[in-house]
């Protein structure tokens, strides 16, 4: 960190916490925001320490909203994390939030896309082979793993054959909701853009049949979508080479496409965060949210999502909801979610991880307050289910769960081709077939991971770069990106087993 980069950051004048941009050491004297004392402990960098005096069952306030209460009293200079720092009944609702119309520039933002001849907008081009159940999934790699290495070399405008794969589609009820959310997650597969051909492989007797599958999924070109089930083949070796043969015959096909100038209307962004930590509300997330104000306002399109993860945050997003009925529904699935950990004996302050504890969130409003910064500040023009196509531009968002490739997976089955993950402890995160932003939230992060970073949102820490200048930057990475530069993970071989279907309901 550089000297320059003041020791504590007060980001709002109400806070009663400051955050320490480096470890201080047990009585240092430290100074912020008109509070002047000695550090009574160890204030690990990213962690909060107290500028104020809070009694047992007063709010602890960041980044101007409560956080939690005070378990216990806290002085000035103590640290403030989870052995002072609870839930408690800390949710309040505030009035409302002003909604960002960014400067668009005054040249339209494009990118080389990939026009489909459904009208959709590609910014990779792979062929998928699908299983409609955990029985399948085995033949389906071995199809993929046969063009791997050389084997596309013929074929330089193919990114690959991906296999979508999965630990479900049997075992469950036929019509129960479960179903119904494989069925939708991988028909948005099946019909995602960055697939040029498809073909789907069954066992035969499973729930989730192929056939009523194929018939719900979009035309295609001739030649461009096939289906293969193993016991009508005669078995696994059949069925993989029947397979092979079928892609094979495809890349051809798929291989005759060109890049070409189309607007940022067309870019369709999932949101995410993982392994946060204390610099993510601070950096990486108010930057990416940035980065999207500039997409909504070229037209584009981002979803933010991990309703777990927006719990107690909710009140910046239905304040400035296009609707009374889109803010309706967003409080609908957060009431869903009370009942649903209820029932499993669970509560929403389990979100945050060990590891974001570890950097510095205490509990889930914390951590919500900085994940919400991801939707910048433009209006929420409307609320989906998980896996549903999302057909609103703007700023959308979709029920999912918190865990990430959970949250991406039905990201992109509504749609997104391109995701940006911000990360304050690491990931590695890959997801074909759309490209995988990664964004550290601190430079240390950005140095120590460098072969799977993308993007460096510590700069705005580090001092020199303002958000909206670093916003600015990652907006143009994801036009480059959508435009075919390869992400890190995509460099690294990432992306053939994030594909993991929210599972719902009773396993039979």
């Amino acid at each position: 960190m550089p000297s320059s980069v003041p020791e504590l950051l007060l980001l709002n004048p109400s806070d009663s916490v400051a955050v320490a941009t480096r470890e201080i050491p047990a009585g240092s004297p430290v100074a912020v925001g008109g509070f002047a004392g000695t550090a009574a402990a160890t204030i690990p960098s990213g962690h909060k320490i107290a500028i104020r005096a809070v009694a047992p069952g007063e709010p602890v306030v960041k980044y101007g909203q409560v956080i939690g209460t005070a378990t216990q009293p806290i002085q000035p200079g103590q640290h403030v994390h989870v052995h002072n720092l609870g839930m408690g009944e800390a949710r309040l609702d505030h009035g409302s939030t002003r909604i960002v119309e960014a400067d668009r520039g005054a040249e339209e933002a494009t990118f080389l896309g990939i026009r489909r001849p459904s009208g959709q907008v590609a910014t990779r081009n792979y062929i998928g082979v699908i299983a409609s159940v955990n029985c399948s999934a085995t033949v389906c790699k071995r199809i993929a793993d046969a063009f791997t290495g050389n084997a596309l070399a013929e074929y330089p405008n193919v990114d690959g054959v991906v296999a979508i794969v999965h630990g479900s589609g049997c075992g469950m009820n036929g019509t129960g909701e479960g179903m119904a959310i494989l069925r939708r997650t991988l028909r948005g597969y099946a019909d995602h853009a960055n697939f040029a051909g498809l073909l789907l492989v069954g066992l035969g007797c499973e729930m989730n049949q192929i056939a009523p599958l194929a018939q719900t999924l979009a035309p295609r070109p001739d030649g461009l979508i096939g289906t293969l089930t193993i016991q009508e083949e005669g078995g696994t070796r059949e069925t993989i080479d029947r397979g092979v043969a079928l892609v094979r015959a495809m890349l051809p096909i798929a291989n005759d496409v060109r890049r070409e100038p189309v607007p940022a209307s067309h870019l369709t962004v999932g949101l995410q965060c993982g392994g946060s930590d204390g610099y993510s509300g601070i950096t990486a997330n108010p930057v990416l949210g940035a980065a999207v104000d500039l997409l909504v306002a070229h037209g584009g399109t981002a979803i933010l999502s991990e309703t777990p993860e927006i719990y107690g945050a909710e009140h910046l997003l239905t304040a400035r909801a296009a609707s009374p009925a889109v803010a309706g529904k967003l409080m609908d699935r957060i009431r869903w979610w009370e009942d649903y950990t209820r029932l499993h004996k669970g509560d929403m302050n389990n979100n945050p991880s060990p590891g974001n504890k570890a950097g510095g969130i205490t509990t889930i409003l914390e951590k919500s307050l900085g994940a919400v910064a991801k939707g910048g500040g433009t209006r929420l023009n409307a609320v989906v289910d998980y896996a549903e196509p999302v057909a609103d531009h703007g700023l959308v968002f979709m029920d999912t769960p918190g865990y990430d490739p959970v949250s991406a997976t039905g990201q992109v089955a509504g749609g997104a081709n391109l995701i940006a993950f911000t990360t304050g402890r690491g990931s590695t995160y890959g997801c074909k077939p759309t490209p995988s932003l990664k964004i550290a939230t601190n430079s240390a992060l950005y140095a120590r991971m460098g072969d799977d970073m993308d993007f460096n949102g510590g700069a705005v820490l580090d001092g020199g770069t303002s958000v909206a200048e670093a916003g600015a930057a990652l907006f143009r990475l994801m036009l480059d990106t959508a435009s075919g530069h390869r992400t890190r993970s995509e460099e690294n071989g990432i992306g053939d087993n994030e594909f993991v279907p929210w599972q719902i309901g009773a396993v039979m």
